[in-house]
Order: C-alpha cells, then structure tokens, then sequence
C-alpha cells in the first residue's frame, strides 16, 4: 500500500503534540499544587476469546492501576443488554479544609446518552441523501427507548436539539440536514494566503469548537454510557496543495509588476506557511480527543460518502491529489475514534453492521471509579490500566487521561 509522505506528515505532526502537549502546558505556568478530589472513572469492556461480553464478574475481579501504582476501586456497575447491575457507589473522600457534599445516589436510568454531531460545513450536497440515510439507520439501529440523545450541526442547518428522549427529533434532523461542504474547484480557485486557504481552516475550527463545546457538557454527567456520533467527510487543512502551488505560481508571475505585492501571492512563502498545516490539525485533534477522555466520552466517526473510488467526472481537479486528501480527511476521523476508544466508519457503504457494533459496544460495559493517589499534581496525563482476574479475557479500556487545566486564579 502507497504510504505518502502527507501521512507521515500528519501522524509525526499528531505525535509531537500528544507527547508534548502536558509538557509544554507545565513550560508555559506555574506548577498549581491546589488539592482537588475527582473521581476518576472508566468504561471497561471484557470479552472472551469468541468475542463474548463476559458478564459475571464483580469488582474483587478488577485491578485498575494509574501509573503503575494500584488504586482502590471505589464505584463499580455492570451495563448488560442497556439495563444497569451491582451498581456500587463511590464514597466521599475527605480532604482536610474542604467540605464535600454526600455522595450522589447512583443513577436510576438505565439508557445511554448519545450526541450526535453534524458537521454540515464538511459534508457534500451531492451525498445529502446518504447523509439522511445514516440519520434513518441511528435511529433503527442505535437509539433505543429509554436512550437519551442531542444533536447539533456546525453549519447552515441550524439544528439545536438539547438532551431528549423523543424519538420523533431524529427525523426533524434529518429533515432539515443541508450540506454545505465546498467543492474541490471552489478550494482551488480561492486565494490562498500565507497559511493556505483560509476558509478551509476557519471551518474546521468552527468544526472543532462547536464539538468541544458539547463534549464539555457531557463531563458533566456521569454514571450512564456516553457515545458521540461524529458525522463528517474529515479534514485537510492543506488540500489540493499542488494544483494551488501551481495557481498561486501564476497569478504571482502575472502581477508580479506591481500590481499586486501582497506577500500571499509569493508560492515560496505559502509554502512554508502550509507546512504547519499538519501541526495546526494535529493540535486541533489531540485538544478535542483530551476533553472527550476527560470526559469519559468515545467518538464514533461517520463519513457518509461510503467507498470512495476518486472524484466524480464534473470535478475537474488531479485524482491523486483528490484521494491524498480524501486519506488525509479519513485519518482525521481515525485519530478522533481510535484516541477516545471508539470506531471510525470510513470507506465503507454498509452503515448498517457498524452502527450495530456500536449498539453492542455501548450496551454491554463495566464502569469502574477510583480517587487517584498520584502523589505529583504536576503530572498532567495519566496511564490508566484495567487487568481482570480471569484467564483468557480480552480488556477494553481508555488508556489514559488529562487532568483538567486549573482555573486561573481571581483578580
């Protein structure tokens, strides 16, 4: 298989910043050694060598370590077929100098929690009937009574649907789906400046601010199962970069006279500032995936153009630099499943059996909390490691988190 040096690129890029982005948070402040008591929790999923959710366990089965140092369970529930077993509070760990509230009672409901993301501003007008379509198969698949379910879209579809049990909103979303992703000829004729097309990278990061918002909300519940349907074509900050060298070359050529000095047309400068292009995505994507850890959240990507072969026969631009960015696009959706413990749907026209793969993932689990021990409140993002007593399992688990930034102190 063809590996370009655009991958390479973006995971080294993707790399860099999950290594070092603790490390440069704790370069840039001070060190806040303030005592804050948060129960860390975790899904955990157990299967035997078949594939099967093992559902007998109980939480003298289960040895979780932070760091390589042990931890002392202290809430622990079994999720079976969407209904909720051997549900263990966590207690309230005193702290000298802070007086904490009592223990919330574990939670009655017994559904899951889905919020689903329509990226509209990354999705193609001409595959809006696919769009629908995924919309038709969550609904059949996925979203069952007694789940509760958001929607909301990053652009000109305006869907707003706060937390519910409604089924009926499913298809007033789907109704009012539009999309407005731009075209391969409208990237390639717009202006590019020192950091490539601007419009691409403001939509993205209309993309990912409108996703880290919702996932914020969602670390504000606990003890129920939270899935984030991600649906969108992906990203590529740097797209069709050839063909807009070549553009950019020519129109520099045609007024470099006087006519236009503006530093935007010189191909040289473009080129360098689109070499942080990966960098700017990957650092986008490690900000999103951290907060949906933290959160106790897994994304599942959809793209709903299905099986890709190249470009259709009106787009009038070069079917190799088409499929690069439609990898670059696809390994985006990638890095958000496979870092929040999800699965990403891409270059595949059956939605059917993945939703239905998801539905299993998110009915059978065990949900585990602890207090951390870690005695360095300087350490920002923590190994998690969940081992069960019983020979032959198969573990699932988020294999880390970041700890929330310290709010900065009053003025």
């Amino acid at each position: 298989m063809r590996t370009s040096r655009r991958q390479w690129s973006c995971a080294a890029a993707l790399s860099i910043v999950l290594a070092g982005g603790a490390a440069g948070a704790q370069g840039q402040r001070k060190p806040d050694f303030s005592s804050r008591v948060e129960l860390v929790t975790t899904d955990v999923v157990v299967r035997d060598r078949v594939g099967q959710f093992i559902a007998n366990l109980k939480k003298e089965d289960f040895e979780v370590l932070e760091d390589g140092v042990p931890q002392k369970l202290e809430s622990f529930s079994m999720t079976h077929g969407g209904r909720v077993y051997n549900v263990a509070a966590p207690s309230v760990q005193r702290v000298e100098g802070l007086i904490l509230p009592s223990p919330r009672p574990a939670a009655s409901e017994s559904g899951r929690i889905f919020f689903i993301l329509v990226d509209d501003l990354h999705l193609d007008f001409r595959n809006l009937g696919r769009a629908r379509e995924v919309f038709k198969r969550i609904s059949d698949e996925l979203v069952h009574e007694g789940d509760m379910f958001g929607i909301v879209s990053t652009g000109p579809s305006s869907i707003a649907i706060n937390l519910t049990y409604d089924h009926r909103r499913l298809d007033e979303a789907a109704k009012k789906l539009s999309g407005n992703a731009l075209s391969p000829g409208e990237i390639i004729d717009t202006p590019s400046g020192s950091q490539g097309p601007a419009e691409v990278r403001h939509r993205a990061h209309v993309a990912f601010a409108t996703a880290a918002d919702a996932v914020r909300q969602l670390a504000d519940i606990h003890d129920r199962r939270k899935a984030f349907v991600y649906i969108s074509n992906g990203y590529d900050l740097d797209p069709f970069a050839k063909t807009r060298a070549k553009n950019d070359a020519d129109r520099y050529g045609a007024l470099r006279d006087g006519v236009d000095n503006s530093d935007s047309n010189d191909p040289a400068l473009r080129q360098q500032g689109n070499q942080f292009a990966f960098a700017d995505l990957a650092s986008e994507l490690a900000e999103l995936t951290r907060a949906a850890v933290r959160a106790n959240t897994s994304i599942y990507a959809i793209d709903p153009r299905g099986l890709i072969a190249g470009p259709d026969l009106d787009q009038n631009v070069d079917r190799m630099e088409f499929l690069d960015s439609v990898r670059t696009q696809q390994d985006s959706l990638r890095v958000l499943a496979d870092l929040t413990g999800g699965l990403a749907v891409v270059n595949q026209n059956d939605v059917t059996k993945a939703l239905r793969r998801i539905d299993q993932e998110t009915s059978d689990y065990y949900l585990v909390g602890y207090y951390s021990t870690n005695p360095d409140p300087t350490k920002r993002r923590r190994t998690i490691e969940v081992k069960v007593k019983r020979p032959g399992a198969v573990v699932w688990h988020r294999p880390s988190y970041t700890l929330r930034p310290a709010a900065p102190p009053p003025k």
